[in-house]
């Protein structure tokens, strides 16, 4: 015969299994731009924090990466440091009958990094794109010492790549450019490499020189700020983005929101990046 005591126990037992049969655990998964993990880290750990019935997985892998996995369906998010091509646009069309949803959440300077020993201060755009086009190849062509110029830059995936190609470049990388897997990697090899010169996001240029760009020769220097950035001075700054297959729901969308309000803007800050307005 059972007691009391043993009733009582498979009663409140009970009632804990029911209590944790509706406590709803919302699992949020984001992928992509390697340029904004630290940042989705840190809003998905403040967010979380506040909301602790929310879960935000975080991963990197590069702005394609994270586009492939938003049209595959293995990714709630994709954080992209570029704006999706009309190829990817038409797949995500073709598998959800949907263009997505595109939300800029901040904004980015790209920052050239050059060795703390390098003479050179500052470059034109054109300068920096002939550089890694392989048409300028020694420091002594752009004010500095007669010294073979070494390139590192990201790999075909990330948004950077795309961006900085599109926009800088604006034809083939060089072939001596040396491909790294993130912008964390470039920082490194650039430190540790007196003629070295690379590219990627304001909130990683540590240890490294941030070198002074110009829109042309007649146009004054800038180093990418937030007031550089926010009035457009600095000549290669862009807009982060995240994609969604449709418009967000649930806790998504609070996430979202979250993101986009004063508070969620403030955090961008103090990565090293810069609000969206």
């Amino acid at each position: 015969m059972k007691t009391k005591k043993t009733i009582l126990g498979i009663a409140l037992l009970a009632i804990a299994v029911v209590a944790l049969s509706f406590t709803t655990v919302s699992k949020i998964t984001v992928k992509g731009s390697d340029t904004m993990v630290i940042l989705s880290q840190k809003w998905a750990e403040v967010y979380m924090k506040k909301n602790p019935s929310a879960i935000i997985q975080v991963t990197g892998g590069g702005s394609g990466v994270g586009i492939a996995a938003l049209i595959n369906g293995s990714t709630d998010i994709a954080n992209s440091s570029r704006p999706m091509k009309p190829s990817e646009l038409e797949k995500l069309k073709a598998r959800y009958s949907t263009l997505g949803v595109e939300i800029p959440c901040a904004k980015d300077g790209i920052s050239i990094y050059i060795n703390k020993a390098n003479g050179v201060s500052e470059l034109t755009v054109k300068q920096i794109g002939q550089i890694f086009a392989g048409q300028i190849t020694n420091w002594k062509q752009v004010g500095g010492v007669d010294a073979n110029i070494k390139l590192y830059g990201r790999e075909s995936s990330s948004g950077t790549f795309v961006y900085f190609k599109d926009n800088v470049v604006k034809t083939d990388y060089s072939p001596s450019c040396q491909t790294l897997p993130g912008t964390a990697a470039i920082v490194n090899a650039v430190k540790k490499d007196k003629f070295g010169i690379g590219y990627g996001g304001a909130a990683y240029a540590e240890g490294v020189k941030d070198c002074k760009v110009k829109k042309d020769d007649k146009s004054p220097a800038y180093a990418p700020t937030a007031e550089t950035i926010k009035n457009r001075t600095y000549p290669i700054s862009r807009y982060l983005y995240m994609y969604l297959k449709s418009r967000p729901t649930g806790e998504t969308k609070a996430f979202i929101d979250w993101i986009l309000s004063p508070e969620g803007q403030k955090v961008i800050e103090g990565i090293g990046y810069f609000p969206v307005k």
